[in-house]
């Protein structure tokens, strides 16, 4: 039984109730949460056992000469550049030389130690055996992860802890907002507020150079490192588990606690007091009548007026809260909250029939950025497949898939320029009428890629048409079958027969190939031939804006021409710059454009768990960035997907596992589980963790 401890509030008389712990998964709320040491002051921040460290710098290192100045260092770069890495070193070098070293961890979304959602300034503490971790001393409560948009709240909470800092050398880890308002607006903030008096600046050798005129401006002195190659982005998803990891690990010792939140001084973004839902998986931070933080919470429930949530022991009652947009979210991840948008009023008009919204009939709906390109899964994880990929520079649009296209609109049938159709169930091309109505005028040919059969399929749904009216504004349509390594080619004109057209080699089940991407092809087996796709783009190429300022060029379609004909190897063809000046592509590939990795996207719907489906999809999915792939069924009804010819969500994440790729987007959810997709979910983390997240949710 529960024994509460009152703490009486004498300015305000409000009482503050304190609780001894829950047992299990409960103490810890809805979600179940990994059992690590969590972060409090005077420990190590990863528990007992000190990490091992990535060996200290050289004592004649430029970093740790400053250090030893008592100089106050910032350490400045895109995540993923090492920051915290070079941090630790350098700081265990300065312990092997008898010298204290202090950070200041600014980066809540990731810090280098200690709770998410805080800045957190910690001691390095070393054993004999040079095992070290940061000690945590002090902390300043943020309740965001979004280092950009919070950005002031950030800079004071940094100015109040670099000043109950003695001298002795520090290292702050900035935020990796490296570019953009964010960045230009943090970096001399941090500088100032941290009375910086030496910047690092880690940034490899052919990155552009962002933030250059905010650099310069800085009169402290600068020091540029080159990243160890090994560092590199961690990527959304493996950032996510990590901070909730680190969050459950600051949470393992708490108890549940409640207080009235009329007695408190709520302060930040905090969502309506009347909007109880969405206060739950809050992140609080509880601060003392000085405005020191006394420790970092997670909401419960609000409940007539009582909060309830989740917190390490307090010395002390808490006078002012913390709210702002970070939030556990329905997965048990700790994320970025949306925006709360206070409901409409009801309609006074009783409708004849009320719909579900269409989110509710076919759940979330995954996005993912590749490159210069946009996919989303227009109909969600239960609804008729359909992949949108938008090209975002060209104005054009693929589709994998065409089911139900209620969210697409006719402007964007227009750019539709190739459709990539898996096989010809009703729910894979039900939406051809659609494309089919809107083509009706001057338009080139829409070409369309599928299975052997796809060509008559299409030519049956347009001769049940009377196209009496149309004239040469009939919609017009490039059937191409992939029959193992020929593609065989047909056009199709409503109102006319299908037309055969020569037959063309693909090799390597290439479908289509241009200059900046090509798709391949592999048929699986559904009962009947499935083609799984894969989109392949070519080595990007991205702009140096930084050296477009420079040279007083403003942006515009002309960037678009200058990387058309670098990919056409047009390297001696002069082109009109927008100041009116001539120049060859060339020379302004050299200064204006830089290459980075292309990202590939695997898409795979409808087919059976056999060896050889395995095998294709695999070879076909290999290191891909992101695969979207099916997972109708659970586990125990494996039976059903044998007999339907579809995969189980735990086969889903096999494949994945195996194929080695960044990303996975499970969908074509079977119906049954419209209320219980976490079961699908649960069943494919074990075997892949990495879920893609649904755009929007995460700051970058």
């Amino acid at each position: 039984m529960r024994t509460p401890a009152k703490f009486n509030d004498i300015d305000n008389g409000g009482e503050y109730t304190r609780a001894t712990p829950f047992s299990g998964s409960r103490r810890l709320g809805k979600h179940n949460r990994i059992n690590h040491t969590g972060d409090t002051p005077g420990k190590p921040t990863q528990g007992a056992a000190m990490q091992p460290i990535p060996g200290p710098l050289s004592t004649d290192h430029p970093l740790v000469l400053r250090l030893k100045r008592h100089s106050r260092v910032l350490l400045t770069g895109p995540s993923g550049s090492g920051k915290t890495t070079l941090a630790r070193a350098a700081a265990a070098s300065l312990v092997d030389q008898n010298l204290p070293c202090y950070c200041l961890s600014a980066d809540p979304g990731l810090p280098g130690f200690g709770p998410p959602g805080a800045l957190c300034l910690g001691k390095w503490q070393q054993d004999e055996h040079g095992a070290g971790d940061w000690q945590l001393k002090k902390m300043a409560a943020l309740a965001t992860l979004d280092a950009s948009r919070f950005r002031l709240p950030l800079i004071e909470a940094l100015r109040h802890l670099c000043a109950s800092l003695a001298e002795a050398p520090l290292i702050v880890d900035a935020p990796g907002v490296a570019r953009g308002i964010g960045g230009a607006e943090l970096l001399p903030a941090l500088v100032s507020a941290g009375h910086i008096d030496t910047l690092v600046k880690l940034k490899p050798s052919d990155a552009p150079d962002t933030l250059s005129q905010e650099y310069r401006a800085l009169v402290i002195e600068q020091l540029t490192l080159t990243p160890d190659p090994q560092a590199q982005h961690p990527g959304k998803q493996l950032r996510t588990q990590r901070r909730t990891q680190a969050w459950d690990a600051y949470l393992s010792d708490a108890t549940e606690q409640s207080i009235e939140l009329s007695h408190l001084a709520v302060i930040g973004t905090p969502p309506p007091r009347s909007a109880t839902d969405a206060w739950r998986g809050r992140q609080l931070g509880l601060l003392d009548a000085q405005g020191n933080t006394l420790a970092l919470g997670e909401v419960i429930e609000l409940r007539d007026g009582r909060l309830h949530f989740l917190t390490p022991a307090l010395e002390q009652p808490p006078r002012t809260l913390v709210v702002r947009d970070a939030q556990r979210r329905r997965n048990g991840q700790l994320g970025t909250a949306r925006p709360y948008r206070t409901p409409q009023p009801a309609s006074t008009i009783e409708p004849a029939m009320v719909l579900p919204p269409l989110d509710a009939q076919s759940g979330p709906r995954p996005t993912v950025r590749l490159n210069d390109c946009i996919a989303t899964l227009m109909n969600g994880a239960y609804g008729d497949p359909l992949l949108h990929l938008r090209i975002r520079h060209q104005k054009r649009s693929l589709l994998f898939d065409l089911g139900d296209p209620g969210r697409l609109t006719s402007r964007l049938a227009h750019q539709v320029s190739d459709v990539f159709i898996s096989h010809a169930h009703i729910d894979h091309i039900g939406g051809f009428l659609w494309l089919l109505r809107s083509r009706i005028g001057d338009f080139p040919a829409c070409r369309f890629y599928g299975p052997p059969g796809l060509a008559e399929h299409l030519a049956g749904l347009v001769r049940g048409v009377l196209w009496d009216r149309v004239a040469d504004r009939a919609p017009r349509f490039e059937i191409q079958e992939l029959h193992g390594d020929t593609l065989k080619r047909y056009l199709l004109t409503a109102g006319q027969a299908l037309t055969a057209l020569p037959a063309r080699p693909a090799r390597d089940g290439v479908l289509l190939e241009e200059r900046e991407f090509r798709v391949r092809a592999t048929t699986l087996d559904h009962g009947t031939p499935v083609l799984a796709f894969a989109f392949e783009p070519q080595t990007q190429l991205k702009v140096r804006k930084e050296r477009l300022e420079a040279h007083g060029l403003a942006p515009g379609p002309w960037l678009g021409e200058l990387k058309h004909h670098v990919r056409a190897g047009n390297s001696d063809t002069r082109m009109t710059l927008p100041n009116g000046e001539t120049a060859p592509i060339e020379a302004l590939s050299q200064a204006l454009l830089f290459t980075e990795p292309a990202k590939r996207l695997v898409y795979a719907t409808d087919l059976g768990d056999t060896e050889d489906n395995r095998k294709r999809l695999i070879t076909l999915a290999r290191n891909a960035h992101v695969l979207f792939c099916e997972a109708p069924f659970r586990e125990d009804e494996a039976d059903q997907a044998k007999r339907t010819g579809h995969l189980t969500a735990r086969a889903c994440g096999e494949i994945a596992t195996a194929a080695g790729v960044g990303q996975l987007v499970p969908f074509h959810f079977s119906r049954r589980h419209a209320n219980d997709a976490e079961t699908l979910y649960a069943e494919i983390r074990p075997y892949f963790p990495r879920l893609a997240e649904t755009l929007g949710h995460e700051p970058d």
